[in-house]
């Protein structure tokens, strides 16, 4: 197993996710717990100190089953992670309510790792609000030693980023991106790192395969892969490309079966980085599954100024590109509850005045029309 140091720490370069743990006649709330423990002891046999869960995986049964799997072990064997569930707005008061159930949960006194959940457009403002106290209570549990290290994840754009460093950015010791040699471009990934990167903090990577859209490739581009390293599994390219990544410290994977563990415990025995042409034929292929599904808008906004309902035509179409890309997903929903009502995608009027002048000629109003259609407004 590769390890990265973090401050004084040495953690394992791939950390189990549970997420994605396996479950019993494929009901998300029904851990198949017997298995699950069985990873975990694999999981510890092989290397893996980091563990990763979350207030509300698996329906909220996330936390309680890593706890009871975990405590066979010496607390000091394994980092804990978890996390404040700021995507609902409703926990915003509860943080103290929610913290202690969450060590009672995981049956530990403290937490190696303690997040800030999902920073993202919805919840900015709540986050950053002193009335509900969550940064002035997380930094108290800190002082008491029942958080070692603090940070965020993050699936919010780059201003929401950035906004949430520079109130709180001095005392955040790593952050969580969805970061992939897909979303190194789509999800701005490369700026978001260097964001990072000038407040001196490093980045743990979730969703490294992109949801198992990585894991497989079509037969052209994966020939391309081969071509370079006959040896490499198309799954593990997306491994080697984090380890590109110098910023980058722990990748987690949120593994749903034994063989997938396995597999990418394997990966994870050596470091092998891109090279030059290995990194750019990888963004190559990333490029070109993007070029088929997503609308070539470059936020140029000749759009925005000739729109009568003052849309904000080049955001809609980025939530636009993200959700049609994906096939659906929270991303963009998430995204758009932060939208006034008449400024969302079912707000346009098919004028077409925007089309008039896109450089791009995209067929913005069918966009919209689509967009509003597949989120059911």
């Amino acid at each position: 197993m590769i390890y990265r140091e973090f401050q004084d720490l040495k953690i394992s370069a791939l950390g189990m996710g549970a997420m994605r743990l396996p479950v019993i006649d494929g009901d998300d709330s029904r851990i198949d717990v017997e298995l699950s423990e069985k990873m975990v002891a694999y999981a510890m046999e092989h290397g893996i100190n980091y563990y990763d869960t979350a207030w509300g995986y698996h329906n909220g049964n996330s936390e309680t089953v890593m706890g009871n799997a975990l405590k066979k072990y010496p607390r000091e064997s394994y980092y804990l992670t978890t996390k404040f569930p700021g995507y609902d707005l409703a926990n915003m008061d509860k943080v103290e309510e929610i913290f202690e159930k969450q060590l009672e949960k995981c049956q530990v006194d403290y937490f190696d790792f303690y997040l800030f959940h999902n920073v993202c457009e919805m919840n900015i403002d709540a986050y950053l609000d002193p009335k509900y106290g969550i940064y002035d209570y997380l930094m108290e549990q800190k002082k008491n030693g029942r958080i070692r290290h603090l940070g965020f994840s993050a699936h919010g754009n780059y201003d929401v980023i950035k906004r949430f460093l520079e109130a709180y950015g001095k005392d955040m010791e790593f952050c969580q991106l969805q970061l992939n040699y897909l979303d190194w471009t789509f999800q701005n990934g490369r700026e978001k790192v260097e964001l990072l990167k000038e407040y001196n903090i490093p980045v743990w990577v979730m969703e490294p395969l992109r949801g198992g859209r990585l894991a497989s490739l079509s037969e052209e581009d994966a020939a391309k892969l081969q071509a370079l390293r006959p040896d490499e599994k198309v799954p593990a390219w997306a491994f080697r490309f984090l380890q590109t990544i110098s910023e980058v410290k722990v990748v987690l994977s949120g593994m749903s079966d034994m063989e997938q563990m396995k597999e990418n415990i394997r990966t994870f025995e050596e470091d092998r980085p891109l090279n030059e042409e290995e990194m750019k034929t990888i963004l190559s292929i990333a490029d070109g599954m993007l070029d088929k599904k997503i609308l070539p808008c470059t936020a140029c906004h000749y759009c925005v100024s000739h729109c009568p309902k003052g849309l904000d035509i080049p955001s809609l179409l980025n939530l636009y590109n993200e959700h049609s890309f994906t096939g659906g997903g929270f991303i963009a929903p998430m995204a758009l509850s932060s939208y006034a009502d008449d400024k969302k995608p079912d707000s346009c009027i098919g004028c077409r005045s925007c089309e008039a002048v896109c450089p791009q000629q995209i067929k913005i109003s069918e966009a919209m029309a689509d967009f509003a259609e597949r989120l059911g407004m």
